[in-house]
């Protein structure tokens, strides 16, 4: 079963996710977010931020109750490649094997 372990908001609608099978994607959610009801908060950069990850691992989500499942976000959304990805991802490797 796949689960979130870390979650990190990047500029631009971007979201950095390590899963627990050590896969690590940047994913671009503004395909995700519309002029509608339900995603329009999103389009704030400020409530974007206030993603969060689901006690269990499995999923995120912003306080509106818009969620997106781990499944989803670990196969089937293409990962980015940005310089503040690389960046993230090197930071977060550093911090891992600094606990190890």
């Amino acid at each position: 079963m796949v689960t979130i372990k870390h979650l990190q908001v990047l500029d631009n609608y971007l979201l950095f996710i390590v899963f627990n099978d050590g896969c690590q994607k940047t994913i671009d959610f503004r395909q995700f977010i519309k002029d509608v009801a339900f995603t329009r908060p999103l389009l704030d950069p400020a409530y974007f931020k206030q993603v969060r990850i689901y006690e269990n691992g499995r999923g995120i989500y912003w306080p509106n109750g818009y969620d997106a499942c781990p499944d989803n976000l670990r196969y089937y959304l293409p990962a980015i490649e940005t310089e503040q990805a690389r960046v993230t991802v090197a930071e977060e490797n550093e911090s891992l094997m600094q606990t190890i």
